[in-house]
C-alpha cells in the first residue's frame, strides 16, 4: 500500500495531476487526500497508525457497561527465540519489526505490557486485516440466528447487486475461506490494477461496494487460496441484507457491548459511511486482546456464550487440502486459513488474527495464551511476507516461557 501511494502521487497520475485534483478540492478533502498519499511514509507511519480517526472518514462505536479488568501477573520476556534452526534475539525482533505495542495475557493474566516508540496505552491502533476476524464472529452470530441459512448458499442470493460480478454465484463459504476465484490484481506499476483503483477511491473518496461489483472471476472457487481482501468486504453485504441492519448497530449489540471493552471502537470507513470491515477497525490494545481472550475461551464471555462455540471451531479449522497450512501448489503462502482466521505452520492448538505491518492477535489454546503485536513494520512484505513466520516461532517462545 505504501509503494501503491506513492505511485498513485508521483507515478502515472504526475505531480500536475496532483495540484489540479488538490485544487478542485476543499481544505478539509485536499488534507484527508494528502494525509492519505502519506500515510505509510517512514517518519510518519507510527503516528498515523494510532490516530487514523484524523485521516479519514470514521464512525465511532461508544463503549458500554463496566469495563473488564484484567489481573497482572507481570513476568519478563524469553530473551530467545529458534527460528529455521537459529537462535534469535526477541528484543532484537521486537524493534527490527518495529514493534508499537505488546501484550501477553495468559487466563486473564496480563504477564506482560509495553508501548513503544512514542505511542501509549490509550492510542487507539489501527487493525488492518485483523478487523476480518471480528467481521467474521458477527457473522456466526447471524448465522446461529438463521438469518443467513446455509453457507453453501451463493453471495449473490443475499447481494442481488453482485449478479454478473466476480462474484456472481460463489458460496458464502468459499467468500469466508477466501478461495472465492475473483482475480485481485496487486500490480503496483499497473495504473489499472485492483490495488491501485481501490488506492484513488480510499484517497479520493467511492463507494466500496460499488469497487466488490468491479470485480471479475479468474478460476474456478473452493480450489485455492488466494487473499482477496475485498472478499470480507462482500461478506458485510451479506450480513448487512441478510439482518437488515447496518454494521455499526450489528456488531455493537452482538459484539462490541458484550466485551467489556475500555473505550470506543472506531471504523474507517468509505465516503458513503460504510465501514471498512476488511482493514478499518482502531482499538486500545487491550481491547484487541479482550477480543482474543473471547476465542481463547471459545466464543464465551463472562458466562454469556457470546459466539458460538460451534463457530469459534469451524473458523479455526481449515477443512480442504488448499486451505490447510504448509506448502502446497494451491495457496500463495505458507500459512492456513479457516474463517478469516489464519492458522500457522505445524498450527498445535493456535491461529491468529494477521493484518499487514505485521497486526497479530495470536491464540494458543494449549498454554491458555494471548499475545497482541501491533507494529508500523514497513518491511513486512519481504521474503513473501515471511515476518509472519517469524513472528509466530517468538510468539510460541513467549507462550511456551510462561
Amino acid at each position: 500500500m505504501r509503494q501503491l501511494l506513492k505511485f498513485l502521487s508521483l507515478g502515472i497520475l504526475g505531480l500536475g495531476a496532483i495540484v489540479l485534483i488538490v485544487a478542485s478540492l476543499n481544505w478539509q478533502e485536499s488534507q484527508q487526500l494528502y494525509r492519505t498519499i502519506t500515510l505509510f511514509d517512514e517518519g510518519k507511519i507510527v503516528e498515523n497508525f494510532s490516530n487514523m480517526k484524523n485521516i479519514v472518514p470514521t464512525l465511532t462505536i461508544k463503549k458500554s457497561g463496566t469495563p473488564h479488568q484484567f489481573e497482572h501477573d507481570l513476568q519478563s520476556l524469553p530473551e530467545h527465540y529458534l527460528y529455521k534452526g537459529q537462535q534469535k534475539s526477541l528484543q532484537d525482533f521486537l524493534t527490527r519489526s518495529s514493534t508499537t505495542a505488546l501484550l501477553v495475557l495468559k487466563g486473564n493474566d496480563i504477564t506482560y505490557e509495553d508501548y513503544f516508540q512514542g505511542t501509549g496505552e490509550f492510542d487507539r491502533r489501527i487493525s488492518w486485516s485483523m478487523a476480518k476476524s471480528f467481521l467474521s464472529a458477527i457473522f456466526g452470530v447471524a448465522v446461529s440466528e438463521g438469518k443467513i441459512r446455509n453457507l453453501e448458499q451463493a453471495v449473490t442470493e443475499y447481494v442481488p447487486q453482485l449478479k454478473g460480478t466476480g462474484y456472481d454465484g460463489v458460496s458464502i463459504k468459499n467468500v469466508l475461506q477466501m478461495s472465492s476465484g475473483v482475480a485481485f490484481n496487486e500490480d503496483y506499476q499497473n495504473f489499472n490494477s485492483d490495488i491501485n483503483r481501490f488506492g484513488r477511491l480510499m484517497a479520493l473518496g467511492g463507494s466500496f461496494d460499488d469497487f466488490a461489483a468491479s470485480l471479475v472471476n479468474e478460476r474456478e472457487q473452493g480450489t485455492f487460496l488466494h487473499y482477496v481482501s475485498i472478499d470480507t468486504h462482500v461478506l458485510g453485504m451479506v450480513l448487512r441484507n441478510a439482518t437488515g441492519r447496518s454494521i455499526g448497530d450489528y456488531f455493537n449489540e452482538k459484539l462490541w457491548s458484550k466485551l467489556g471493552t475500555e473505550e470506543d471502537a472506531i471504523y474507517i470507513t468509505d465516503s458513503t459511511g460504510e465501514p471498512m470491515v476488511l482493514g478499518g477497525l482502531n482499538l486500545l490494545t487491550r481491547d484487541f486482546a479482550r477480543f482474543g481472550k473471547l476465542y481463547l475461551d471459545d466464543g464465551k464471555w463472562a458466562g454469556e456464550q457470546v459466539i458460538p462455540a460451534s463457530w469459534v471451531k469451524a473458523s479455526v479449522t481449515p477443512d480442504a487440502p488448499h486451505l490447510t497450512p504448509g506448502k502446497r501448489n494451491s495457496a500463495k503462502m505458507d500459512l492456513g486459513y479457516g474463517y478469516q482466521w489464519w492458522l500457522p505452520v505445524n498450527a498445535d492448538e493456535e491461529f491468529m488474527a494477521l493484518g499487514v505491518y505485521d497486526q497479530f492477535i495470536y491464540v494458543n489454546k494449549k498454554s491458555n495464551v494471548v499475545i497482541v503485536k501491533n507494529s508500523a513494520n514497513i518491511d513486512f512484505m519481504k521474503n513473501n511476507f515471511e515476518s509472519a513466520l517469524e513472528t509466530t516461532e517468538a510468539f510460541r517462545a513467549i507462550a511456551n516461557s510462561l
